[in-house]
């Protein structure tokens, strides 16, 4: 990995760990636009007229957040007339870039190391858990460093 992606991982490392602790919200099951609009006391055609739409319009625009078919441009449309901001990004199952990528190369350095391990043993030079192990920890390691295209086949 060049000093570019690495300064590039790190900065996109630090902004995803803004919305890690988010990870754990809950969606209202009515979705956000009907549940902020309700608890603002807004009816369909009060925030219809904001958006220059029907209620028929608005009522099908929170169905469609509802079953997950909305637009960021829609979603960016409405907050804007509920004088609110769309905010939206992804958190990384395994908290960060970096876990990300260190379980993708230690399962691809695994699968070269233990194709190989078959071939060895099948020869009848086969390598101890513990040189497995370590051999696993450095093909790892020199996966990410050159971060191919192949770790996210």
């Amino acid at each position: 990995m060049n000093g570019k992606q690495v300064l590039q991982l790190q900065q996109l490392n630090s902004k995803l760990q803004g919305f890690a602790s988010l990870k754990q919200l809950a969606i209202p099951p009515i979705g956000w636009i009907k549940s902020i609009r309700a608890a603002l006391g807004m009816s369909m055609q009060q925030l219809g007229n904001k958006l220059h739409v029907s209620k028929q319009a608005v009522m099908d625009i929170e169905k469609r957040e509802a079953d997950g078919s909305i637009t960021i441009k829609s979603l960016q449309q409405i907050a804007r007339a509920m004088d609110m901001q769309l905010v939206y990004g992804f958190v990384p199952n395994d908290g960060s870039l970096d876990a990300l990528i260190e379980k993708r190369a230690t399962a691809l350095a695994t699968q070269i190391v233990m194709r190989t391990a078959n071939h060895m043993r099948l020869e009848d030079q086969a390598n101890s858990e513990k040189r497995l192990k370590s051999a696993i920890k450095e093909r790892a390691e020199a996966i990410k460093s050159e971060m191919p295209k192949i770790l996210w086949d």
